[in-house]
């Protein structure tokens, strides 16, 4: 008694071989099949066709969703959270930076301002103190110029009171030479000796009456 045994790869007929109790094993490829066997190889191919490799089975099915499950409960209970936190702290860290340069940026532009004003009150107090200065110096100088010129006018008197007192020596000197000459032309002349107090009298009125003029 012979029956047909099909060889199938990928849902696809590859060879049939027909298989006898008392004869060896016969192998028959699709190509050398006879018309007359067709109903034997369609009931051969029907009885040993397996399942689809492609479609996946259930148990692949449940491991799959299980894992996608696990790996989404994973992401939003742990993974996610730490995501966020990181974000978050990196937001704040860069937010944190913003506001300390803005508020560095402030004291900046507030000590520049207070430097300016301060600059501004050293600048109206050097003026304040070189205006006293000047005044201090000019009062001084016009202190110390009355003071030499006190020194030339006291000088300058002593000197005048002293050239009139030369001035009167000599004059005084001179009025008695004078007055001596004209007693002795006098007794000379009129052979007696006049007074000396009329003669010195008359010499001292001729000499300022010569100095007027």
């Amino acid at each position: 008694m012979q029956h047909a045994v099909a060889t199938l790869s990928g849902g696809n007929l590859v060879s049939l071989r027909w298989v006898s109790s008392e004869t060896t094993d016969t192998t028959m490829p699709t190509e050398m099949m006879t018309t007359d066997t067709p109903m034997v190889a369609s009931a051969a191919v029907a009885e040993t066709t397996g399942p689809n490799p492609i479609s996946p089975e259930m148990k692949e099915l449940q491991w799959g969703a299980g894992s996608f499950i696990v790996l989404f409960i994973l992401m939003r209970l742990v993974l996610f959270p730490r995501l966020k936190k990181g974000m978050d702290a990196r937001y704040a860290g860069i937010r944190s930076d913003h506001e300390d340069a803005d508020a560095a940026k402030s004291g900046a532009r507030a000590d520049v301002v207070a430097y300016e004003t301060a600059l501004n009150d050293v600048r109206a107090q050097a003026a304040t103190r070189i205006d006293a200065a000047r005044q201090t110096l000019d009062t001084e100088r016009q202190s110390q110029l009355a003071q030499v010129n006190s020194r030339i006018a006291a000088r300058r008197a002593e000197a005048d009171d002293r050239a009139s007192a030369v001035k009167s020596a000599g004059r005084g000197q001179i009025s008695d030479a004078v007055a001596a000459i004209a007693t002795r032309a006098g007794e000379i002349a009129s052979g007696r000796t006049p007074d000396a107090a009329v003669v010195k009298q008359a010499v001292v009125s001729a000499m300022e009456s010569a100095g007027a003029r």
